[in-house]
């Protein structure tokens, strides 16, 4: 089946690691272990060596697999918008934190698959249309990406305040490119925010010119005191089969507790 362009793009952004997730699993490489840093740290500027303490890890996220970003969170160099006021946008939906970070982290949760409530079928017994909905079924599961990054000053707040800005200023869509992989978005609009944090905005993407009809991706990108955490969720199988999902909850859920 053909993705859109705005897919194809983040595909090779967000979801080069993301679809890759979704197929093969987060991978057997380890995470660095749980450290003994505070949430509360999150209030002053923190380095890598803290971040990487206080980002999600092994067995923090109920139903998820956590390891290591599937070919690492790009560049900023490498991501451009058609327009540049949309590049914090972009960025988010790749994993990248906005503004100037000194020190950022990231990982990838996947969502475990679901049990199946039947034998499957054999490849032999399945039409077309029965084989993109088996694909589909096992395509639906929320993959996220966590990117934690510190800032000095007021740093995060501004950050945050660019994402904003962004967001808002770029609700007619936009163009843009990763790697020499072009695509474009139709539509972005802001979308209720989990509640956690000091600060945070959610917002959505869509491709609507898709052969598939509309596809979305999700972001939400939350202060903690100089510390934002970036979560984009992609979900495949949703995006197929026309279901709603939305930024996970359970990864969110289990980040900030961590920053507390």
């Amino acid at each position: 089946m053909k993705r859109s362009s705005g897919v194809r793009l983040c595909a090779t952004a967000a979801v080069s690691v993301l679809s890759l997730a979704l197929v093969t699993g987060c991978g057997d490489a380890k995470p660095d272990a749980p450290g003994t840093a505070s949430g509360k740290d999150a209030a002053k500027t923190l380095g890598a060596a803290e971040l990487r303490k206080l980002i999600i890890a092994k067995g923090d996220v109920p139903g998820h697999e956590v390891g290591p970003v599937e070919g690492g969170v790009p560049d900023r160099s490498k991501v451009k918008a058609g327009n540049a006021e949309c590049e914090p946008v972009l960025e988010a939906f790749t994993g990248i934190a906005p503004g100037a970070p000194v020190a950022h982290t990231s990982r990838m949760a996947t969502q475990e698959k679901k049990t199946p409530t039947a034998e499957p079928s054999s490849p032999e017994e399945l039409t077309e249309g029965a084989l993109k909905d088996e694909f589909t079924k096992a395509m639906d599961l929320d993959v996220t990406v966590v990117t934690l990054a510190s800032y000095e000053g007021d740093g995060a707040e501004r950050g945050l305040a660019s994402l904003q800005d962004a967001v808002k200023a770029c609700t007619g869509g936009f163009s843009g490119e990763q790697d020499g992989e072009k695509g474009k978005f139709t539509k972005v609009a802001e979308e209720k925010p989990s509640g956690t944090g000091d600060a945070s905005v959610a917002f959505t993407a869509t491709d609507e010119d898709s052969e598939d009809g509309a596809l979305p991706l999700h972001s939400e990108v939350v202060r903690h005191g100089r510390t934002l955490a970036v979560y984009t969720t992609v979900n495949i199988g949703a995006m197929m089969g026309k279901k709603p999902y939305t930024v996970s909850a359970p990864v969110v859920k289990a980040q900030a507790a961590k920053l507390k």
